[in-house]
């Protein structure tokens, strides 16, 4: 199935019980889900497994298709159907991991539809913990930060950055001088192009005054 000597052993030493699964009734069928049913290109294939070995051990009837069927309905089809790269979302379950993203994020205010297009835009959204990420980044956006919603839509990306490393320091330093900036202005850029941007306003701010 191409892939390497080493991925597989580290994907044995992640799920030793593969030594021991029978390749026709465990295996097969869900290299026939993700080939067939999914319809990831052979060439891909390793990529989806390597990035996700827990594919491996998850059961196509009682958790791929499952998941599978969910995230069509939801918006991964067509041009956006699932790829190598967000695969991982199958092992996901429906009703413990899926729904419960969606409905956090609908229950903010904002509507169904937008956030279909936020998870499109940002599949990583399914994947972080209500509790851990939602919760608290939301709760500084809305109090410290005084943000709106709309920000968020349109840049749901604000969730994959980490709160204590990068959020809360450029948010404090721009507002110790006085600056506001977009949410993707503020987040995309590397800390050497967020520094030199900042010193930048301050320096024309400066020239503004004299």
């Amino acid at each position: 199935m191409g892939l390497e000597i080493s991925a597989i052993g580290r994907i044995l030493d992640m799920y030793p019980e593969l030594l021991t699964a029978d390749p026709y009734s465990d295996i097969y069928p869900i290299f026939d889900f993700l080939l067939n049913t999914v319809e990831i290109p052979f060439p891909d294939f390793r990529k989806s497994i390597i990035r996700c070995p827990r594919l491996l051990v998850s059961d196509p009837e009682t958790r791929l298709k499952p998941s599978f069927e969910f995230l069509t309905q939801l918006a991964f089809s067509g041009p956006n159907r699932l790829t190598s790269q967000t695969t991982m979302l199958l092992v996901s379950s429906v009703e413990f991991t899926l729904i419960p993203k969606i409905e956090y994020l609908v229950g903010l205010g904002l509507e169904y539809d937008d956030v279909r297009n936020m998870v499109l835009r940002s599949p990583g959204l399914l994947t972080f913990s209500v509790e851990n990420n939602y919760k608290p980044k939301v709760e500084y956006f809305l109090k410290e930060m005084n943000g709106n919603l709309e920000e968020i839509k349109s840049f749901p990306q604000y969730f994959s950055f980490s709160l204590e490393r990068k959020i809360k320091p450029r948010h404090r330093l721009l507002m110790e001088h006085g600056f506001s900036v977009s949410l993707s202005d503020m987040l995309k850029v590397s800390d050497g192009e967020f520094n030199a941007r900042l010193i930048e306003r301050r320096l024309r701010m400066v020239e503004d005054k004299s």
